[in-house]
């Protein structure tokens, strides 16, 4: 086995743990098995949610064993963290093709079997759903403080800002929690990592271990992501940057790496590919026009971790046509037009902007460009093909940012 809490901790993966000590002993002793929870909010994943695969599938490089766990149970009542409002309910069939959706993501990230450090996936929906509310609050309501409860951030914030906090989902943490709980008692799992603002919520989960069982149960938080100027990881201006290909192309995926700030690029790298650290400090060290090769560096390695090495290079090969021969490359994404229609109306059927208003304010401010001539007028007709404003040619490459 592999020292675990060192990789991690060289690759910025860790934000805080409890007792550094007893936990490091636990994991040389034997396979350790650990888990993160995954609410079925939607069919797959977000990049905002990679720091946690990347976190799962080191710890099954290290010798450990990764566990899964999905929130069917939990997913019917929504985690209040650091939101304005509740989520909206979803029923059971729903849930159930969120999971399937979510289950493919970490098949690409790793190893599902039956061996000790082959991953398993679990829902908690197979516990939360067969609890009775008078039993469930007299073994598990009892060991927690509700002054505590008031305190952690996940509710304080929401209550500071004066909005509503349904009773349905002040359970959240105690079933969070009890969750943690059953692995313990279950599959032995004594780990639950997740990210610094979940702290709170899994120190919870630890202390009723230890109050239930007498048990040492260990937690691991992993920083929260942000780019260099602030922004969250997982959401840009065009969407959010999912994890599945049915949901965004392997082109969009590198080209969202490809566009990683300057000072970024290092970070990423440690935390986003299984690039060696030398090499990555070589990289991180460029400057100037240098450090888009590192950039591209980035794009494709990351790519190839979630939709393999073949795709990667396809959609750097389209890259590279695109952006440095002037072609519309192969992966590009396309649409067909049948009938004449305005760019901005076309900026909008390709994606490029959410509204006509938008449309006109990329076009204005210069950031649109048709076959790499900066347009000017948002009204500007673009021919069907029966009536080609493209000159001889039958496709135009239009560009947006």
């Amino acid at each position: 086995m592999k020292d675990f809490l060192a990789h991690a901790r060289a690759r910025g993966f860790i934000h805080q743990t409890t007792d550094v000590e007893a936990f490091s002993a636990r994991l040389k002793s034997s396979v350790l098995p650990g888990y993160i929870g995954f609410d079925c909010t939607a069919d797959s994943l977000h990049v905002g949610s990679l720091v946690q695969i990347m976190i799962l599938r080191l710890l099954q490089q290290c010798g450990h064993k990764p566990v899964v766990l999905m929130g069917g149970g939990t997913t019917k009542v929504g985690d209040p963290s650091f939101r304005d409002e509740a989520r909206p309910l979803l029923d059971d069939a729903r849930i159930e093709a969120n999971k399937a959706g979510i289950r493919q993501v970490f098949d690409n990230f790793l190893r599902f079997g039956t061996g000790p450090t082959d991953a398993v996936m679990l829902d908690n929906a197979a516990w939360l759903d067969q609890l009775a509310y008078i039993p469930f609050l007299r073994d598990v309501g009892r060991h927690f403080s509700v002054n505590r409860m008031l305190s952690m951030d996940s509710v304080k914030l929401r209550l500071d800002r004066e909005q509503n906090l349904s009773f349905l989902e002040f359970n959240y943490m105690l079933l969070q929690s009890y969750d943690f709980l059953e692995l313990f008692r279950q599959h032995g799992v004594a780990l639950q990592m997740g990210g610094s603002d979940q702290w709170g919520n899994i120190v919870l989960g630890a202390d009723l271990i230890r109050r239930v069982t007498g048990g040492e149960a260990h937690v691991l938080t992993t920083p929260l992501i942000t780019s260099s100027s602030g922004a969250k990881m997982g959401k840009t201006a065009s969407g959010a940057i999912w994890l599945s290909a049915e949901k965004l192309s392997p082109f969009d995926y590198w080209q969202f790496w490809r566009n990683t700030e300057d000072g970024d690029v290092g970070r990423f790298m440690k935390l986003f590919t299984e690039m060696p650290l030398e090499e990555i400090a070589r990289l991180e060290a460029l400057s100037g026009a240098e450090i888009n090769e590192a950039k591209k560096v980035l794009a494709t390695e990351a790519t190839t971790l979630l939709h393999g090495r073949a795709a990667a290079e396809a959609a750097a090969e389209t890259a590279r046509k695109t952006f440095e021969e002037g072609e519309a490359g192969g992966d590009l994404p396309r649409v067909v037009i049948t009938a004449a229609t305005s760019l901005t109306a076309l900026l909008v059927q390709v994606g490029f902007a959410t509204s006509n208003a938008e449309a006109r304010r990329h076009v204005a401010g210069g950031g649109v460009r048709v076959d790499d001539v900066v347009a000017g007028d948002p009204q500007a007709m673009v021919a069907a093909p029966a009536k080609l404003s493209f000159g001889k040619k039958k496709h135009a490459l239009i560009v947006a940012g």
